[in-house]
């Protein structure tokens, strides 16, 4: 068999993994927090089609003769560049300046992190209300519990200064300090987190551990915007051109199946 047949398969399927994974940047484009994502290929074995020498007294060539069997996909890499801010009226909207990420407890109990921050109030039974995500995960402070507010608290005036404090205005407009923060963290490589639904992250052995920014020293820290929301780092026409080149790479793949099966169809003719 032929190759080519099976070398330009493979670059259909990574294509068409490409193409999957551009669809996918563009879905997000109006999702808070979303980090544009980036196919990478690599290339398949090498099969060497003759010896190192071609000479009687055994003299090395100076160039191999070897030909490449395809491609396949590597990685799919997130970029965590700055998203644009967006302006919110809500004071439990937050946006994140810089490379750190709030940090949630899911539904089984681990701790998982995002860039959404879009944060609501949640009513607790006892009264007192939680910040929470929009799927009902408690956000977590700097020590990894639940922030909670009191009762009493005037959730319409909660006001977080860049440090990511927390405060509120009472019916006198007095600042009250209510003595907790929320969590930032940062990790040494972020492209190796484990992207989950939601907009969440898991730490992986490659993402390396969280590091916190209110204990870890040499940090550079982030800045949390209050009324901001961080949007999607995605350019709609890059991805738009990414998505052509792809298309044309996928063709022009195809097209060399077409042209392998007419040669090995001409082959069958000969011997007619």
């Amino acid at each position: 068999m032929m190759r080519s047949l099976w070398s330009a398969a493979s670059g259909m399927i990574a294509q068409q993994a490409n193409v999957d994974t551009i669809a996918n940047n563009l879905a997000n484009v109006n999702t808070t927090g979303y980090k544009n994502e980036k196919a990478e290929f690599k290339t398949l074995l090498y099969q060497t089609l003759q010896t190192r020498t071609t000479t009687a007294n055994g003299e090395e060539k100076p160039i191999p003769a070897q030909v490449g069997l395809g491609t396949r996909i590597v990685a799919i890499t997130s970029s965590f560049e700055q998203g644009p801010f967006l302006a919110s009226e809500s004071p439990t909207a937050f946006a994140i300046n810089g490379d750190g990420f709030f940090s949630v407890r899911g539904a089984d109990g681990n701790t998982y992190y995002t860039r959404n921050g879009d944060f609501k109030i949640s009513i607790q039974n006892d009264g007192s209300m939680m910040l929470a995500t929009a799927e009902g995960y408690p956000v977590l402070n700097s020590e990894g519990q639940p922030i909670a507010f009191p009762a009493d608290a005037n959730a319409s005036t909660l006001e977080i200064d860049s440090e990511g404090n927390f405060g509120y205005r009472d019916r006198d407009n007095n600042y009250v300090n209510l003595n907790m923060n929320l969590g930032l963290f940062q990790f040494n490589n972020p492209a190796g987190l484990e992207k989950l639904a939601n907009g969440l992250f898991n730490v992986t052995a490659a993402s390396g551990e969280a590091l916190n920014e209110a204990t870890t020293p040499n940090l550079q820290l982030s800045e949390v915007r209050q009324k901001y929301l961080e949007g999607s780092n995605v350019q709609v026409a890059d991805e738009m051109v990414n998505l052509i080149v792809a298309q044309r790479a996928y063709e022009m793949n195809s097209k060399a199946i077409q042209a392998s099966d007419d040669m090995l169809g001409q082959a069958n003719q000969l011997k007619r």
